[in-house]
C-alpha cells in the first residue's frame, strides 16, 4: 500500500513538472512582441552663421507612386526604389524648419496640421516645443506654397494658432488658391482650393498676410526666391548669415529616391507638370554649380544637405548628424 502511494506520487509529479516542458516565463519571452510606441517629437538643430537652424518633424505619411507619378511606370518605378532599397509605397517626410535670428523667430512652412486625420502628419507644434518655443513666439512665417502639408498648420479647429505671426507667401498662390473659379479654370482639385480658405483665410481676413511677387527681401538676411512650377507661385527662401547660406525648396521633388535619378518625373500634385519638370532640373544644376546647402520639406528627415551630379542624374547627399555642445 505505501509502495502504490509514492508511486502516485511519483507519477503526479512527473505530470506536474515535465522533464522538458518550457515554463511559463520562457513561452512568454519566444512569443514576445515589441510594443509599438510613438516617435518622439523631432528635433534636429544646424549652425547657419549666426543663425539657428531646426528642423522640426511633422511626420510621415504613406505614398502610392504607381498612383501619385507621372511620366513613367511601375516597372521603371520599381527599379528605382530597388537602387535606395525601398519599395512602393513609401513613407514620404513631412518637415518644417525654425530660424531664430537672434533677433527673430522665423518658420518655414508650418506642416499639416489637422487636415490629412489622426496619425498623418500634424506634429509641428509638438517638434516646436520639444525645441523649446511656443506658436506664440514665432514672428514671421515663410510659406513655400499654399498646398495644405505646408499651410495647413496655420490653424487648429479653424482658429489661428500663430497669433502673433506675419505670413509671407508668392502673391500668384493667394490669387490662384483663393479664387475658386481658378478650379474650373485649371481642372486642378477643389479640394486644394477649399483647405487652402480654410488655413490661410483666417489671417487674411485679420490682416496677416503679406504677399510678395519677384524676388524680394523680405526680412533682413532672408531672400524669397519665385519657382513657380509646382504651384504658380511656389517659392524658395534663401538665408545668409555671416557669408553663409542654406535655401528652403518646398516642393521642388517630392520622392528622393525617383526623382533625382530622373528629375523628369513628374507627380499629380503639380498644377504645371512640364513647368515642375524644368524647374526642377533648373533649380538641380544650380545647387549642383554653386554647391548648394539645402533644407527640403520632402527629404528623408531633417531634409538637410547637398546635391551632386550622378550620371545622367542626381545624388541627394545629406549632411554629417552633429550631436555635441559648441557645434
Amino acid at each position: 500500500m505505501k509502495r502504490h502511494l509514492i508511486m502516485n506520487a511519483l507519477l503526479a509529479a512527473a505530470i506536474a513538472i515535465p522533464a522538458f516542458s518550457i515554463s511559463a516565463p520562457a513561452m512568454a519571452a519566444e512569443n514576445a512582441v515589441a510594443q509599438m510606441r510613438a516617435q518622439p517629437s523631432g528635433v534636429y538643430q544646424y549652425r547657419v552663421g549666426d543663425f539657428q537652424i531646426t528642423a522640426l518633424s511633422d511626420g510621415t505619411v504613406p505614398q502610392d507612386l504607381f498612383k501619385l507619378l507621372t511620366g513613367t511606370n511601375e516597372p521603371e518605378i520599381d527599379k528605382l526604389l530597388s537602387r535606395s532599397f525601398l519599395q512602393n509605397p513609401v513613407e514620404a517626410s513631412i518637415n518644417a524648419f525654425l530660424i531664430d535670428t537672434g533677433s527673430k523667430l522665423i518658420l518655414v512652412d508650418t506642416g499639416s496640421g489637422e487636415f490629412f486625420g489622426p496619425g498623418y502628419g500634424g506634429k509641428v507644434i509638438g517638434s516646436l516645443k520639444a525645441a523649446g518655443f511656443e506658436p506664440e513666439q514665432i514672428d514671421d512665417i515663410l510659406i513655400t506654397h499654399i498646398h495644405t502639408d505646408h499651410s495647413g498648420g496655420l490653424v487648429s479647429g479653424n482658429k489661428i494658432v500663430f497669433p502673433n505671426a506675419t505670413i509671407h507667401v508668392g502673391k500668384p498662390d493667394v490669387d490662384f488658391f483663393m479664387n475658386p473659379d481658378n478650379q474650373k479654370k485649371s481642372g486642378y482639385d477643389m479640394k486644394y482650393f477649399s483647405k487652402a480658405e480654410a488655413a490661410v483665410g483666417p489671417y487674411l481676413a485679420a490682416g496677416k498676410v503679406k504677399p510678395f511677387e519677384g524676388r524680394t527681401e523680405i526680412l533682413p538676411g532672408v531672400t524669397a526666391i519665385p519657382t513657380p512650377g509646382h504651384t504658380p507661385g511656389h517659392s524658395f527662401y534663401r538665408i545668409e548669415s555671416k557669408g553663409q547660406q542654406i535655401e528652403f525648396w518646398g516642393d521642388i521633388a517630392h520622392v528622393v529616391s525617383v526623382q533625382f535619378p530622373k528629375p523628369s518625373i513628374t507627380i499629380v500634385y503639380d498644377v504645371d507638370p512640364k513647368k515642375a519638370a524644368a524647374q526642377r532640373a533648373e533649380q538641380f544644376k544650380k545647387a549642383t554649380d554653386d554647391r548648394r546647402l539645402i533644407a527640403a520639406a520632402h527629404f528623408p528627415y531633417p531634409g538637410i544637405g547637398h546635391i551632386r551630379k550622378d550620371g545622367d542624374g542626381y545624388l541627394w547627399v545629406p549632411v554629417d548628424y552633429k550631436d555635441r555642445a559648441g557645434r
